[in-house]
Order: structure tokens, then C-alpha cells, then sequence
């Protein structure tokens, strides 16, 4: 059975089993639409076009309902509408400019931090309101066209490989060795982490198979280059089996001690990445791990295979490019600048030396020549003296 460290589907059952009696903060028909759509995007029907098909995940359902709820309150708040679907296009693009620009606040009085997430949620729920519409016979206006969907990159920690060390020399020893583990695989926590059983750890701990279905994207066979040692010794030290789970660990405790440590070796500077140090997380070493790997890896595909990626673009997103340095050197130039020269160096001594084995052939010739005739005339000279 599949690890679910949020408990996704738990929660979202049982939410959405209250919601059947109404959520008053946003109204009656809010209320239906979100259900409508929740429900919908749980067996992956009216899906927008261009979206990804299939049933949405529980974590990803939970996203959109944590998402939209507080969306049509704002909604209900600023313009005094009942139902998100009432809303013009001018009111929406409004709405969220103020977002980000900070005129509007969030119900804390702090600004938005990730406006673009809600954009996204909203064109998602939009695209699929004027599916599910048209297949009433009802034609919906596309609103969403142009709202602006560029990526906001959150902050994260970065660390060298030395940094990463020291953190490791610092950590009680659980920590120490879960700390090496997600640096060298890049593992997604806390989803893949959690799952993986010591029965997935091959060729004496060589090798780490991350198996289809923990994995968000594809499974995949990876080699353990930094951690092999330290994970064999955890194993033994631990005594586990070889169907036990590898970390029997809760993530919000590891998040918990990991912020401390990070705090009690790098203090609360801001780290390259725009995240101070003393908020450290697991996810952050997917992104720490990435910016290791990418000096290493030869080949882009192979990179992605290892972080479990489809797409190049993920490469920048997790790493950019942090701790990339110029790798040209003296050698690369010669072999780009003067290849010719040495080629045609090459060919003339090539010619040169094929010159001098002619030259040579003749000598030896020459003297097998002279050889001959000595033996000749000491033949004749001792027929004469005779």
C-alpha cells in the first residue's frame, strides 16, 4: 500500500462529505459549483482542452478546494457577488492585479506571495464551467485570456556540497543519513521518500529503484554515488527488513528539525536562493541535489531520468543554475582553435616519415648490394690464391 503522508484522501472524502450540507462562508451556489467541480475533476470528466486528461489526484483536488474557497470569498467580498460564475472579465483581471500589487490583502493583512497559483485555479475552474455549460446548450464567454499565468518562482535554500557536509556533521545520526539520502537522489519528499522500502535497494546498495507507482511522473533505477555506504550501515545498524519501509519518519517533525539545524549551522542569513537558511526543508534538497547533479551529468536526458522529470524545463526551474561554472579549458580550446594546424602537422609528418622509410628501403638495398659483392670477391680472391 501507497504511503499518503498528507492523508489526501482522507481529508478530501470527508470534506467533501460536509460540504454536501453547505460551506456558509462562500454561499448556496458556490457551493454547488465547487462541489461540481471537485467532483468532476475526482473521475477527470470536462477537463479543459489542453489540460491533462484522467482523474486528478487527492492532493490536487485538495489544492483546488483550498484555492477556490478563498477566492470566492474574496470574490463575494470585493464585488458583492453571490457566485464566482457572475463575475465579468474586467473584474477578475482587476482582482488579481490588486492581489499581487498588494491594494488587496489577505485576511491576515499580509500580501499575496503566490497570486499565480490562484490565477491558475481560476482559469482551470473557468475552462471547465464552460465545458460543463456547453454540454447544457449554454455558451460561456472565455474570461481567462488574458489573465497572466507567468510562472513566480518561491524561494528555496541553496547549498554547496560543503555546506551540505557540514549540515550532515552537525545532524544526530537518523538525520545525518536521511540528509545524505535525499542530497543523493534528489528524491521527491516527503511521496517517494516515504515509500521506499529496503527491498528497493539493489546491488549492495549501489542502486535505488523508485518504483511506478510512488512515483508522481515514471519509475526509475538510479545509482547511489554519495550515500551507498552510510544506507548500508543505517540498515544493519537499524536491523531492517527487507519490507520495511527505509525513513519511518513524520515530515512535519523532520521540516521541524531540519529548520533548527539549518538555524544552529548557517544562522538566518538569506541563503543564493532567496530562502533563509533557517527554513530549510526536505524539498529543498531536490532543488540543492539538482544544482550537484548538473555539473556532473553529462547528458541532459540522463539528468532528467534520475530527478524523474519529462520536461528540460524543470533542469532551470530546480537549479537555476546555481553553483554552474565556466568548465572550458585550455585543452578544449586547442583541439577547437589549432585542430587544423595539428592535422596539417600531422600529415606532413605522415609524408616525412613515409620519405624516410623509402630512404631507408633503398640503404638496406644498398647494402645487400654491397653485401653480395663482398661475398663475391672474397670467393674469387680465395679461388685465385688457391
Amino acid at each position: 500500500m501507497k504511503i499518503d503522508p498528507y492523508k489526501s484522501k482522507e481529508g478530501y472524502l470527508r470534506w467533501k462529505e460536509q460540504a454536501k450540507s453547505g460551506i456558509p462562508e462562500i454561499g448556496r451556489k458556490n457551493t454547488e459549483l465547487l462541489l461540481g467541480y471537485v467532483q468532476d475533476m475526482e473521475i477527470g470528466i470536462n477537463v479543459g482542452i489542453g489540460a491533462k486528461k484522467g482523474a486528478r489526484s487527492f492532493i490536487h483536488l485538495n489544492s483546488l478546494r483550498d484555492r477556490l474557497i478563498p477566492l470566492m470569498k474574496r470574490i463575494k467580498e470585493v464585488y458583492n457577488l453571490d457566485s464566482i460564475n457572475e463575475i465579468t472579465e474586467e473584474q477578475i483581471l482587476s482582482l488579481f492585479t490588486n492581489m499581487a500589487n498588494g491594494v488587496i490583502l489577505r485576511a491576515d493583512g499580509k500580501k499575496y506571495k503566490a497570486v499565480i497559483d490562484s490565477v491558475k485555479t481560476f482559469k482551470a475552474f473557468w475552462h471547465w464551467y464552460q465545458k460543463s455549460s456547453k454540454k447544457k446548450g449554454i455558451e460561456i464567454k472565455d474570461i481567462t485570456t488574458d489573465l497572466d499565468t507567468k510562472q513566480e518562482k518561491p524561494d528555496w535554500v541553496y547549498l554547496t556540497e560543503e555546506q551540505v557536509k557540514k549540515l550532515a556533521e552537525n545532524a544526530k545520526y537518523e538525520y545525518k543519513v536521511l540528509i545524505w539520502f535525499l542530497f543523493d537522489t534528489g528524491i521527491r519528499a516527503p511521496t517517494e521518500l516515504l515509500n521506499i522500502k529496503v527491498s528497493d535497494i539493489y546491488n549492495d546498495f549501489k542502486e535505488l529503484q523508485i518504483r511506478e507507482e510512488i512515483s508522481k511522473t515514471f519509475g526509475r533505477r538510479i545509482k547511489l554515488m554519495l550515500c551507498s555506504e552510510i544506507i548500508k550501515e543505517y540498515v544493519k545498524e537499524k536491523n531492517l527488513k527487507s519490507d520495511d519501509f527505509l525513513f519511518d519518519i513524520c515530515y512535519v517533525v523532520v521540516n521541524r528539525y531540519l529548520k533548527r539545524l539549518g538555524m544552529r549551522v548557517f544562522g538566518d542569513s538569506v541563503s543564493p536562493a532567496g530562502q533563509r537558511y533557517c527554513d530549510l526543508t526536505m524539498y529543498d534538497f531536490r532543488h540543492i541535489s539538482c544544482c550537484y547533479w548538473l555539473l556532473r551529468y553529462k547528458s541532459e536526458s540522463a539528468l532528467k531520468y534520475r530527478f524523474g522529470w519529462k520536461k528540460s524545463d524543470k533542469i532551470h526551474y530546480y537549479s537555476e543554475l546555481l553553483g554552474m561554472r565556466d568548465t572550458i579549458s585550455e585543452e578544449d580550446i586547442l583541439i577547437d582553435v589549432t585542430k587544423t594546424e595539428i592535422e596539417k602537422e600531422m600529415q606532413k609528418t605522415r609524408s616525412e616519415n613515409e620519405i624516410l622509410k623509402d630512404q631507408m628501403e633503398n640503404l638496406q638495398m644498398q647494402v645487400a648490394r654491397i653485401s653480395e659483392l663482398v661475398t663475391k670477391l672474397s670467393i674469387i680472391s680465395m679461388e685465385n690464391g688457391n
